[in-house]
């Protein structure tokens, strides 16, 4: 049909008959879920749902012209976009109702949690509950687009055609202090991002007048390089044209924008909240109620009423047979639990040299830092970012001196002072198709990375079906060293390994170093590498031995491989001691007193653990010590003890003991202190000879 003409409340844009019609179908459509769901509430709320009423106006204007390219992140309240960009209601449903053809998750999360991965439909990678969480990740996908677009890897000749980011965002999650991460990055890199806001007023129960100063709009202006509009989120034909303007202008210019959408809340905030018991506003807000809005300005553009209110009652056909098919779908199988939970890794052995003839040892940070130099010059979608890892210094420990020169500002760079950022935009660049590498300066600052590490990374590949695995690696600096005082000094990978998703490595010499960063590069999920800096350059006695020859190009470690650091070969009492990082040079010095007793296993990685190595060890000893630097209290090697205990019992003549630090909060400054708190070759000696003589 014909481009309407204009008229009063209409621009004469690309608003034909037809897409008019179809957004009038479409927002039928979703009007029609909420009341069915309100209709049959003992059925569907026994998964908590909400809905889009009252936003169903901007969300169709955004997701009616989105592309296949693009990529969209749509939080809980967001299935009007969802219908916008072609999903129907008989899937929404699924989800609704947890079914195993949930096309989302495979019944595993929320209704309008959405990952998709479809040719012709815009990219949605792995959706959390977690209020503002997205806005980082999916700035790391604009982040990574960029980075393809600077690099030559990804081009589109039409610039028509070039990708955008959306990340859609209730206003209340603008307080978020990982949102204002996101803003920040988004306007210092000039990524093509829209930031798609929509104000009800209301956070559950909380109003906007007791929450915040200012909306939206407020916030953009902290932002110089965000451009920003505000709209009547309940027109649709305002928001379709500016929409519209907003998003030719990203495709052209790649630069930021925030969207600011003004919105009644009619229904719940969820099905478990009821708008009723707290709510004194909702009279006013049906008076915005954005369908009767739309019919009249379709009525005032010469569309029958008769005609359009057959068409509601079409919608409603649809939408309850859809509601009877997905009712009558399969459940999931108590078998369809445990996939997904690790994506499939290509290293499965060791291969490649360990040893090069003719090399001298070197220290393990350079190891480190020649598997880096290895792989960002293989692989063009590699980069390295985090906090002092470019140019001018090259990371605080020079782990990444060089690299910066070597390969580019755009490639190894500096980050503001940002954790949350670092670990979360791994998420979206890994989507965006890149193999990101980043580091925290210290394993003391992972606590403010932690909340996306946990919501995001770690569950995207369980919670998308499979769909959008994590492949990202996050070097982390670790251990007492040389008096570095409580925050630059804490084990933390009891905390680590109690995230289920991830994989911990955990390495003691440089060629494990090598081999497991290079492994953990090639490993299609979340990989924390702890690096202990005490071992960097072998400066603390008895830490000579971390200094190895350095393995070749192609030398990859399966993680869940430990390693033999020492066999017990007496025909006496024999002890098994299981370790890792910084306790395997304690043991081997204690070791020493009791010769061919002890038998030393060092871990290599948290996550997974070679279970079957330590099972092999205390088999053959039947005694057994684990060593480990975090205070033992409810710690990993308390958990390996307990393991032990559980699979090996009859194989022990004593009681599995486990040793580590000082159980008090924090590691001192003072040397004296620290010397007293932490584990030393003596302490792990004395405890070898009570366990052997036990």
């Amino acid at each position: 049909m014909s481009t309407l003409e204009k008229t009063d409340n209409a621009k004469p844009a690309s608003l034909s008959s037809d897409l008019l019609l179809k957004a009038f179908d479409l927002m039928a459509t979703a009007r029609n879920l909420s009341d069915l769901y309100e209709e049959n509430a003992k059925e569907t709320s026994k998964y908590v749902h909400a809905t889009s009423r009252g936003h169903e106006a901007c969300q169709l204007a955004l997701g009616l012209q989105l592309k296949p390219q693009d990529f969209l992140s749509a939080y809980y309240r967001d299935d009007s976009i969802l219908l916008g960009i072609g999903v129907t209601p008989y899937e929404l449903m699924l989800q609704l109702m947890a079914k195993k053809d949930d096309p989302f998750s495979g019944g595993r999360t929320y209704y309008s949690h959405p990952s998709l991965k479809r040719d012709n439909m815009p990219k949605i990678p792995h959706q959390s509950s977690a209020t503002g969480m997205q806005a980082i990740p999916t700035t790391g996908i604009a982040m990574g687009i960029q980075y393809k677009e600077k690099q030559g890897i990804e081009v589109f000749e039409n610039p028509d055609d070039r990708p955008i980011v959306v990340c859609s965002i209730g206003d209340a999650a603008m307080t978020e202090g990982e949102v204002s991460e996101a803003l920040h990055m988004a306007t210092l890199k000039q990524l093509p991002i829209i930031f798609f806001i929509q104000d009800n007023e209301w956070d559950i129960s909380a109003h906007s007048s007791e929450i915040r100063f200012g909306d939206a709009m407020t916030v953009s202006r902290a932002y110089p390089g965000l451009k920003a509009k505000s709209l009547d989120g309940t027109d649709f034909i305002q928001c379709y044209n500016t929409i519209q303007e907003v998003i030719a202008d990203v495709r052209k210019s790649r630069r930021p924008y925030l969207i600011h959408c003004k919105v009644p809340l009619l229904g719940h905030h969820t099905s478990g909240v009821r708008r009723e018991w707290y709510r004194d506003d909702l009279e006013a807000a049906q008076r915005r109620d954005p369908l009767p809005k739309f019919m009249k300005q379709l009525e005032g553009l010469g569309f029958a009423e008769s005609s359009l209110n057959e068409m509601f009652k079409a919608a409603r056909v649809k939408v309850d047979e859809a509601y009877i098919e997905a009712k009558a779908a399969e459940d999931p199988s108590p078998e369809d639990l445990t996939k997904y939970d690790y994506a499939p890794t290509p290293i499965t052995e060791e291969r490649g040299e360990r040893e090069p003839a003719g090399k001298q040892p070197t220290v393990m940070v350079d190891s480190a830092l020649f598997a880096m130099q290895e792989l960002l010059a293989k692989h063009p979608e590699a980069l390295l970012y985090g906090q002092d890892v470019g140019k001018r210094l090259g990371g605080v420990f020079r782990e990444a001196a060089t690299l910066a020169e070597k390969f580019g500002d755009d490639r190894v760079f500096n980050t503001p002072i940002q954790e949350a950022f670092i670990i979360g935009s791994t998420v979206g660049m890994s989507a965006a198709g890149l193999k990101p590498i980043v580091e925290v300066q210290f394993a003391d600052y992972i606590w403010p990375g932690l909340n996306q590490l946990f919501t995001e990374a770690a569950r995207s590949y369980y919670l998308s079906n499979g769909k959008w695995p994590v492949s990202a690696v996050v070097r982390v600096p670790i251990g007492a060293y040389g008096s570095g005082g409580p925050y630059h000094s804490s084990s933390v990978e009891s905390v680590l390994a109690n995230i289920r998703g991830i994989k911990v490595a955990y390495p003691s010499t440089g060629a494990d170093l090598k081999g497991l960063l290079k492994s953990a590069f090639y490993d299609p999920n979340p990989v924390i590498m702890l690096e202990h800096k005490g071992l960097y350059w072998s400066k603390v006695k008895g830490t000579e031995d971390a200094r190895t020859i350095e393995p070749d190009e192609d030398y990859v470690i399966p993680f869940g491989k430990a390693r033999t650091v020492l066999s017990a070969t007496s025909t006496d009492t024999k002890l098994a001691v299981v370790t890792y990082g910084m306790g395997v040079y304690w043991s081997k010095a204690a070791a020493e007193a009791f010769p061919g007793q002890i038998e030393i296993i060092d871990l290599r990685t948290i996550v997974p653990v070679d279970e079957e190595a330590i099972a092999s060890a205390v088999r053959k000893c039947g005694r057994c010590l684990v060593v480990t630097e975090e205070p033992v209290v409810n710690s990993f090697a308390q958990s390996i003890a307990g393991r032990i205990s559980e699979t090996c019992f009859e194989f022990l003549d004593a009681p599995v003991k486990t040793m580590g630090s000082v159980n008090v909060p924090a590691i001192p400054l003072n040397s004296t202190l620290e010397a007293a708190m932490l584990p030393n070759s003596d302490k792990v000696r004395e405890k070898m000879a009570e366990l052997l003589k036990y």
